[in-house]
């Protein structure tokens, strides 16, 4: 089984991005889980989210403690939230940030993970018009771990959104897909 923690604050799209990647394991036939857990239910407010996805059907409904991947999609978050907390050795921090693979290494403080990173701020900026990044992290998580083939996010993407939306949101997903730095 494979479990993925999201971390994001409210409106970002931390729990879409878990919904849409249980969506795409479904689609290719595996078994998925997708929820959410919140705190305060406000914009802004850090979010978290969990992803499962395995070969058989998943029984266990509690919270993700030793995730195998975890995808950050605010940076600001790893000096206010145990991000990493549990994270597997040689599991993967899919994250958003500017900063090179080396020197997220250095503030992260563990060498025993592999790392990815998008400017997914940017892209979700240029393309999207808004700061929701969460499509972005999607083509990251992909391009970093296989867990599910880029075309099942894109057929998810599909699935979730409007056709003028999800257009957009396919076009963020395979710009980040392109420039995602993976580093494991």
């Amino acid at each position: 089984m494979i479990e993925i923690r999201w971390h994001g604050r409210g409106g970002q799209g931390a729990v879409t991005a878990s919904q849409v990647t249980a969506e795409a394991a479904i689609i290719e036939g595996k078994y998925a889980q997708a929820f959410p857990e919140f705190g305060a239910e406000r914009r802004g407010a850090p979010v978290k989210a969990y992803t499962r996805i395995d070969e058989k059907p998943i029984y266990i409904r509690s919270p993700i403690v030793e995730p195998d991947i975890v995808v950050i999609l605010d940076p600001s978050l790893l000096v206010s939230e145990p991000v990493l907390d549990g994270l597997k050795k040689n599991g993967w921090v899919i994250i958003n940030s500017k900063k090179p693979v080396d020197e997220i290494r250095k503030t992260l403080g563990r060498s025993d993970v592999k790392i990815a990173r998008v400017d997914a701020d940017t892209i979700a900026l240029q393309i999207l018009k808004v700061p929701i990044v969460n499509t972005a992290m999607l083509g990251v998580l992909v391009k970093a771990t296989q867990i599910v083939s880029l075309d099942s996010i894109i057929d998810a993407v599909s699935r979730r959104f409007s056709e003028r939306i999800a257009k957009l949101n396919i076009e963020v997903v395979k710009k980040a897909y392109e420039e995602a730095e993976v580093s494991g």
